[in-house]
């Protein structure tokens, strides 16, 4: 994979053939399909059984975190979610909200938006929309959302600074997001990194969880918060598909390590007397400032 373009289309690829199975052909690969190994089933996703709201057809087994639990959602809220895949994570967030909330998912594969409208319309819910779209231009107006989540969807996007100014640019001043995602700490072999089912397995996306975080405090966001951080062991056989045995033993001996992190934040509010401007961080020739 050497353009952006490239990698966008072997995501779309990749998961337009995930969306075309169920939970138990996508929990058999380190982040979706693929059928790598027998061993890796759940390795990254975290169990949704006791959140109210979970809908498990709606489950692929995709996540590697639980966003939703630490977002904060209060009745009426609208939430975007981004890489909304059948809409795990936007079932859950419309518990949340209640009926007199709003929750949008957006995805740019096409068969994971037909497949999450079908549950949707399934499960009744109206106040549930799904759009396609790329998280680097999202289709939405200027602070439109109060709370945005992601479950290991950002990795997979080529220019994450893009991706966090979007995020800026749809909340409203005060808002905030809760994202679950995969970091890096040291340093990929290259043969892991040019992988491209690595790549849309979630790992050679990734960047140093410094980095990651950096990109974050960089924007402006306030209350940076990883709220929730867990190990990611890849199993033996689906690194040996990339490595030798001399870099297998290297690499496991480096140090370094692959985790998941539930990270937050909040859009800051300028005060000025009595009245609240959006903050001058959300991103330049954007209307919303």
């Amino acid at each position: 994979m050497k353009t952006t373009e490239d990698i966008k289309r072997t995501v779309r690829e990749k998961y337009a053939e995930i969306a075309q199975q169920d939970r138990a052909d996508n929990a058999a690969s380190c982040c979706g399909s693929g059928g790598c190994s027998t061993e890796v089933y759940n390795i990254m996703t975290d169990d949704y059984a006791g959140l109210k709201g979970y809908a498990p057809d709606a489950d692929l087994g995709l996540g590697c975190g639980l966003p939703t639990q630490f977002a904060g959602i209060k009745p009426g809220d609208t939430v975007l979610d981004l890489g909304s895949g059948a809409g795990n994570d936007c079932f859950v967030a419309r518990h949340e909200t209640g009926p007199d909330g709003r929750v949008i998912g957006v995805d740019f594969t096409p068969e994971m938006i037909a497949k999450a409208r079908t549950n949707a319309q399934q499960l009744g819910f109206a106040n549930v929309e799904f759009r396609e779209g790329d998280i680097e231009q999202l289709p939405l107006s200027d602070a439109m959302v109060d709370v945005v989540v992601s479950n290991c969807v950002l990795n997979l996007v080529p220019d994450k600074e893009k991706a966090f100014r979007e995020i800026l640019r749809v909340l409203r001043p005060g808002g905030h997001f809760s994202i679950s995602d995969v970091v890096l700490h040291g340093q990929l072999p290259a043969n892991m990194q040019q992988a491209a089912e690595m790549y849309a397995g979630c790992v050679s996306g990734a960047l140093q969880e410094s980095d990651y975080l950096g990109i974050i405090h960089q924007l402006g966001f306030a209350e940076v918060t990883v709220q929730k951080r867990k190990a990611i062991i890849v199993p033996d056989d689906i690194l040996a598909s990339y490595l030798t045995a001399e870099e297998l033993a290297a690499f496991k001996a480096s140090g370094t390590g692959i985790f998941s992190i539930t990270v937050s934040a909040t859009k800051p509010v300028v005060r000025i007397g009595k009245e609240e401007l959006k903050s001058a961080c959300c991103g330049s020739g954007s209307s919303c400032c």
